[in-house]
């Protein structure tokens, strides 16, 4: 079944359907060069080089494949996918819970978008984080993790892992790369696991050298890009496997209730697939190839969205700076990791749509954005991102409540912590009218 599962197609150019005879040292080659493309260029030449998937009578946009299972013309077909002499990569597909050749597609758009030399896109972010995880640490092994993260990440690594699974997490502050180093337990630690851009305080991670540390000592780096697709390229700087929830700045809409992505090796996502061994296979997070399909007619203008996402996001920080606020922005050159981010960042896109508002304290973030919803229509009180309308969310009391105080304190969130996610709805200075009115309120 290993050829069945093999994921070299995710990055071939060419849309002819190979046999089984073909070469498979030229595939190889092709995702090779394939891969190195997507890694050295901007990430929107990377998604505009592979190959584009025609409509079944012609449509330029790809037939949506919602079957479930497949047929075969001669019995003796069944008998050779099953035995590993046929899969997907000749365009034989078995059963959609394995490959399925709608979400196929959007998986290799995934895997140009973060420059990897394969991905496999799952029902949810967290299906994503989990199954990962569940992959590349066995029972009794340790994980060194940022003490910043998404709160159903952080529950995820300190209370069900290591109730389930005997897998154990120290938390640490990211950017401080001694203490990372001393965390790490050689032999026993299996993934040094963070956020490119923390939730919900913005920190910045230095893949490169986080990286450097981690593959010194053998471990494997897992990186979360959900708050920076486009902006950051984490694997380019050394990053073993990036994690998506797509239902964010990837969807744009607010309206795919949940999807994910894990992009990396191949040798990952086949192990991942693996009939007896692979979390993926055997755990199922299978996309829905409908989901599939709407995700991936919006990838090609995700570039342009992250762009005006950034540049709104940059003024109003700025701006607010002027007014006197609290204010958490990369691209400010105030930001604790503002060299770090430029160092990083694919300057096109500047410093990512998000950031935050430290009020100090909850009554007063509640009644900034009662009046910035309410009063002067400048945006929603919702968590989530990448919307075009902005979202306001206090951090503590929503997305970051599975942490206890200590750890909200530990990770730098504080009481009155607004995460914004900056749309780009309206024009900006009407936008920007409607915060000043806002705030004079306040």
């Amino acid at each position: 079944m290993a050829h069945i599962l093999n994921t070299q197609h995710l990055l071939t150019t060419s849309g002819k359907k190979r046999n089984d005879r073909d070469d498979e040292d030229g595939v190889s080659t092709v995702a090779k060069k394939s891969s190195l493309m997507a890694c050295e260029a901007d990430p929107a030449v990377a998604l505009a080089s592979i190959r584009h998937e025609f409509g079944e009578h012609g449509g330029v946009n790809m037939s949506i494949e919602a079957s479930a299972t497949f047929t075969v013309m001669e019995p003796d077909t069944m008998r050779r996918m099953f035995a590993g002499e046929l899969g997907p990569e000749n365009d034989f597909f078995v059963y959609s819970r394995h490959f399925n050749p709608t979400v196929l597609n959007l998986s290799r758009q995934m895997a140009a978008l973060e420059g990897t030399q394969a991905a496999y896109c799952t029902s949810s972010g967290m299906a994503a984080i989990s199954s990962v995880l569940l992959q590349l640490c066995s029972s009794g092994g340790h994980v060194v993790a940022s003490k910043t993260l998404y709160g159903g990440t952080h529950a995820l690594l300190s209370h069900f892992l290591p109730r389930t699974c005997n897998i154990t997490t120290s938390f640490v502050d990211i950017t401080d790369h001694g203490a990372v180093a001393d965390a790490i337990v050689e032999g026993r630690t299996q993934v040094l696991y963070f956020e490119s851009m923390a939730n919900p305080t913005l920190t910045v991670a230095d893949t490169p050298e986080l990286s450097r540390i981690a593959h010194e000592k053998g471990v494997t780096v897992v990186v979360d890009n959900t708050f920076t697709p486009m902006v950051l390229s984490p694997a380019k700087f050394g990053a073993d496997v990036v994690v998506h929830s797509i239902s964010k700045f990837i969807s744009g809409g607010a309206d795919i209730i949940a999807a994910g992505a894990v992009c990396g090796s191949e040798k990952l996502v086949k192990g991942m697939m693996d009939l007896r061994g692979g979390s993926l296979m055997l755990l199922g997070p299978t996309m829905n190839a409908k989901v599939a399909f709407e995700l991936s007619e919006r990838i090609p203008h995700l570039g342009l969205r992250m762009k005006e996402h950034s540049r709104r996001a940059q003024v109003y920080a700025e701006r607010m700076r002027e007014l006197g606020m609290k204010v958490i922005y990369p691209g400010l050159t105030d930001h604790p990791q503002h060299k770090v981010a430029t160092e990083m960042v694919n300057r096109e896109y500047g410093y990512g749509g998000l950031l935050s508002i430290d009020m100090e304290t909850e009554e007063r973030a509640n009644k900034l954005m009662t009046y910035l919803q309410n009063a002067t229509q400048f945006g929603l009180m919702a968590v989530s991102l990448g919307y075009y309308e902005t979202l306001m969310s206090c951090s503590s009391s929503s997305t970051s409540s599975e942490l206890d105080p200590s750890q909200k304190a530990a990770a730098g969130i504080s009481p009155g912590l607004i995460r914004m996610s900056v749309g780009y709805a309206g024009t900006l200075e009407q936008k920007w009218t409607q915060f000043e009115k806002a705030f004079i309120r306040m």
